[in-house]
Order: C-alpha cells, then structure tokens, then sequence
C-alpha cells in the first residue's frame, strides 16, 4: 500500500500540472503561465526542471516580473494538493473500502479490483472539477469545454464499465444482515469474485424493495430506452444557442428565438451530436444487461443534476432580480450526474447551497462583494459526498426508496431557496444603506 500511494502522489502531481495547464490554456482569457507555455519571445528559456510537478514551479519564480509576485503559489499548492488528496483518497477507497458500509465483509483478492473503477471515475472527475472550479473563480464562467467533454467521458464510462458507480445499500432487515446494490456487477460476477458473502448481492439501479439473486434482465423494457433518449435529447437542447426576450411579446420572442437557433453553427454540431449520441445510446439498450443500467443511471444523473441546477438558476432570478446563477453551473452539475447518479445529485443539490451560503454572507460582510462562484461549492458538495458517502447514503435511503417522496421534497426545497436567497438580498441590501 506504500509504494502504490507514493506512486498515486506523482500520479497526481502529474495531473495537478494538467490541470494548471487547463486552467490557463482553456479560460476565457487564456494566460501564458506555466512551464508548457513561453509569455513571448524575450522571456527566459525553458529548463527541464520548470516541467516538474510541484518543484518546477520554485524555478519558475524568475518569471515574477511578467505575471505579478506570487503568481507561482496557486499552480504549486494545487499540484501539492492534488498529490496530496488523491492518495489520501486511494488509501480511503481502496485500503479501508470507505465506499462501502462499515459492516460489509472485507474484500480480497480479485475482488479488490471492483473498488478500483469508481476510483478511477473519481479520480477523473476530480480532475476534471478542479479545472472547472479554478476557472469559475478567476473569472466567473465555466467553459463548456470542459463540462461537455466531461459528460460525454462519464457517459462512456458508466456504459462500458457500469460498477464504477457509487453503490448503494439496503439497511439490515430480518433475516438480512445486509444487501449491497453496485449498478453494473450482477450477482453472478460477485459470487465468482465473493463467493464466501452470498449476503451480499451486487445488482440493479432502482431498488424496489430487497434485491433478488437472478440479476438484471438483459433485454430491457422499451420505455426505458425512451427515459434515456429524452434525458439525453434534453441536454442537447439545453446546450443549443437560445435568447429569449419576453418584454418583446411572446410573437416576437418566439420568431426571434427560431431565427436564433437556425442561424447559429452551433445548433447543427449539436443536432449531429445528439443523433450520435442516439444512436450510441440505442446500441447499449440493445446490448442490455448491466451496461443498460449503468447508462441509463448515468443518462438520468445528467438530466436530474443539470435539471436541479436550473431550477435554482430560476429561482434565484426571479428572487434577487439578475442572473444569480450562469449556465456554466448547470453543465458542471450534469457532468457530476454522469459519473456519480441521479441520488448522489440530490444530495449534493442540499449541500453546496450551505456551504454558498457560509461563505457568501461572511464575504458580504467583511469585503461588501456579493458576487460568489457557485461552481466551486457545487465541487465541494461532491467531494463531501463522495467522502461520507456510506453515512450519507444510510440516513437518506428511506427518502429515496419511496419513489413518490423525491418529487415532494424538491419543490419544497426550491421554496426554502427563494426565502435564503431573499434574505441574503435583503442584507446585501442593509450592507449597501449602511455604506
């Protein structure tokens, strides 16, 4: 375990010099920082040491006169970082199978290898919300360059490899010490790998009741396959150039909307990629089996998160009378549903806006700035999930088993984040008399 978590440390540090390159190569206003990119001509040349994770960045303080002083922390402490979290998350995931429930058997062996695939969605998730997140914050915007790839990625991957979803549990019940739902990794794979826990039954995506032993049906019913279309067919919609303009009449609006999208490039590339994706989609519907499941989990994560976050979007529009939230927020959410569920969305859906709401109220107070990036938190919350996942997971099974409650519980919620967002308004307000 040593020698894999030095080695997953320079993996890491290895991707935070990625990430330090997409944050400054794919931002708005891209920026020639860093060891991969020359300012212009007269600048010092490159050093092969200035390509090293983490310690390059020392060498590269020469270049503080053309980037500002200190320009070098930020890059190196999130190289460390990166290092730092993803072996401490390997020891976590993978050493003391934190994913799963405490009183889950021990696995060993090959079955030690299923653990590695969420592991390796996450790792690429992280990654890929890291860039995101760094970009938000320097300039207020996610680029869809990330996000939309990223959905495409955690697609891909929760077809062909569904078990690196996260699992899901059933609490003990009589006679059963406990099942243990993995969306891709049918029951007879598991008794191969496990076969000393025949407790334990890997299976399906929505669990009705307790899990049964004969796995997942591998034709599956054609309305799931129209679910999964139109979760898909509205992602591309939603990504589709559109400017609505009501103060116009909904005539006008209307005309100027079609005009708009039969004008615009973008709306074509994005009719080829959702007939592609269709048709990809069809194809896994015909392969069934668990590879159905894990995409089908993945298809409604995407529509579900992206869905959540728009709501809020409109929410938060209508109560503080601007854009409090941009688009790029949904498209990170959706990217965060396809490799994670539609579950793991609701609950990141409850904790980003405390952790927002902390931190804005505190920046209100003492810098008197109420522009705050929401991406970064909704990168928190995802973390924190995935970190407390078993804990989480147990206290909100009975919220989603019941299918009828989720759907109660969200418009409730969106309530209680108009009345929150209406009385940070309300102070930035006071704040802004008292100046």
């Amino acid at each position: 375990m040593e020698l894999r978590l030095a080695l997953v440390f320079l993996l890491g540090a290895c991707i935070g010099s990625l990430a330090n390159l997409g944050v400054y190569r794919l931002a708005w206003s891209p920026r020639p920082i860093g060891p991969w990119t020359r300012p212009h001509d007269k600048a010092a040349p490159r050093r092969w040491t200035d390509r090293l994770p983490i310690v390059g960045w020392l060498g590269l303080r020469r270049e503080s006169a053309l980037h500002g002083p200190g320009f070098w922390i930020r890059p190196m402490l999130l190289e460390l970082l990166l290092g730092t979290g993803l072996a401490a998350l390997y020891w976590w995931e993978i050493g003391q199978q934190g994913l799963l429930p405490a009183d889950a058997p021990t696995l060993a062996g090959r079955a030690m290898l299923i653990l590695h695939a969420p592991y390796a969605a996450h790792l690429l998730l992280i990654s890929l919300m890291v860039v995101a997140a760094m970009i938000d914050l320097d300039e207020r915007i996610i680029p869809d360059t990330i996000t939309v790839p990223g959905v495409w990625l955690g697609l891909l991957l929760a077809a062909v490899c569904p078990w690196a979803l996260l699992p899901e549990f059933v609490p003990p019940a009589a006679g059963i010490a406990r099942l243990t739902y993995w969306a891709g990794l049918s029951p007879e794979t598991w008794q191969i790998l496990q076969p000393a826990s025949p407790e334990v039954v890997f299976e399906g995506l929505f669990p009705q009741g307790h899990p049964q032993p004969q796995g997942i049906p591998l034709f599956p019913h054609p309305w799931l396959l129209a679910a999964g279309l139109g979760c898909w067919w509205l992602w591309c919609v939603a990504l589709m150039p559109r400017v609505w303009y009501g103060r116009y009449g909904w005539r006008r609006a209307s005309a100027y909307f079609v005009a708009t999208l039969v004008r615009e490039r973008a709306t074509y590339r994005i009719l080829v990629m959702g007939l592609i994706g269709s048709a990809a989609i069809v194809g896994v519907w015909f392969w069934g089996g668990t590879h159905w499941t894990g995409l089908l989990a993945a298809l409604v994560g995407m529509a579900g998160g992206g869905g959540l976050i728009w709501l809020v979007r409109v929410t938060g529009a209508v109560t503080l009378r601007r854009e409090a939230m941009g688009f790029g927020d949904v498209t990170l959410m959706a990217m965060i549903g396809t490799f994670l569920g539609w579950q793991t969305c609701l609950l990141i859906f409850f904790i980003a806006p405390l952790c927002a709401l902390l931190i804005g109220v505190v920046q209100l107070i003492l810098y008197r700035d109420n522009m705050l990036p929401y991406g970064p938190f909704l990168c928190a919350g995802t973390l924190l999930t995935i970190v407390f996942w078993p804990t989480l997971w147990d206290r909100s099974y009975h919220v989603f088993a019941p299918g009828w409650l989720v759907p109660t519980l969200i418009p409730i919620f969106i309530g209680l984040m108009g009345i929150m967002l209406g009385g940070y308004a309300g102070l930035r307000g006071m704040l802004q008399k008292g100046r």
